[in-house]
């Protein structure tokens, strides 16, 4: 399917396909950078946006969407380091790759955020800071939809996954954010920003120097494809400014607790 997506058609054949596909998923091409002419189908699906397309909240306790896409799961991490995504308990550490990593979101809180056919697929950082480092993970391509989700147990866990981990700066004090993004059915692969690779190569990649990011600087590309997964540490955790539903990337998710004694309000 990758290899398809890849393959460069013709003029008419690709206006057939895009206008197809926009109107099959009412898609608004007027938003996009490009509004015509891409190459292939890859092109299209993974195509930019116009600056200024997605306000960004501006307020540095807010931590923000990734993408575009659909709020699924929302909740605090356990002392256990799970974290319940429709019912089902997911164990932090599978996520993201480390044992020691996932610890350090005990008592935070994670959110899911499902990107659809319809939906911009690329990935900007939730918060301004530095990425440290990335884990490439392998795993397989189930489908991420609800029929996945009620019927392949450890879905997010046993898919192919890449972790970024985002230091925040002392004076922000949302310490260590973490987006895992989750491969799906026909994702043929994923790229991210600062590594020049058609596919994250697998392992953990320390940046040296670390990259520096904006809110809303993308991190990545979903080449076909699928879920953004955003776990905070404690001390971020606080109010939820979304409940599930639809959402854009730019858009608050959860506000920094005004003290660590604080508990996460839910939306």
């Amino acid at each position: 399917m990758g290899m398809l997506a890849e393959h460069e058609w013709s003029s008419p054949l690709g206006r057939a396909v895009v206008g197809l596909y926009s109107r099959a998923y009412d898609i608004d091409t007027a938003e996009c950078e490009k509004t015509a002419g891409w190459r292939s189908f890859d092109e299209f699906f993974t195509r930019e946006l116009k600056n200024g397309a997605r306000p960004v909240d501006g307020d540095d306790s807010v931590i923000v969407s990734p993408a575009d896409g659909r709020v699924e799961s929302i909740g605090a991490i356990s002392s256990s380091s799970t974290f319940m995504v429709k019912g089902r308990p997911y164990r932090v550490e599978e996520l993201v790759g480390d044992a020691t990593e996932a610890r350090r979101y005990v008592n935070g809180a994670g959110c899911v955020v499902y990107l659809s056919p319809r939906d911009y697929h690329r990935v900007h950082s939730p918060v301004r800071g530095q990425i440290t480092e990335i884990r490439s993970l392998p795993g397989d391509y189930y489908p991420v939809n609800s029929i996945g989700l009620r019927h392949v147990k450890d879905l997010f866990a046993i898919n192919r996954r890449v972790a970024i981990c985002i230091d925040t700066p002392a004076d922000v004090g949302l310490g260590r954010v973490t987006v895992v993004m989750v491969a799906a059915i026909v994702v043929g692969r994923i790229t991210v920003s600062g590594i020049d690779a058609p596919d994250v190569p697998l392992g953990l990649h320390r940046m040296t120097p670390p990259r520096d990011v904006e809110r809303g600087d993308e991190l990545g590309i979903f080449h076909l494809g699928s879920t953004a997964v955003v776990f905070v540490e404690q001390q971020a955790a606080g109010k939820w400014l979304t409940g599930e539903g639809p959402i854009r990337y730019g858009r608050g998710l959860v506000e920094r607790r005004a003290n660590r004694s604080a508990t996460i309000e839910a939306p």
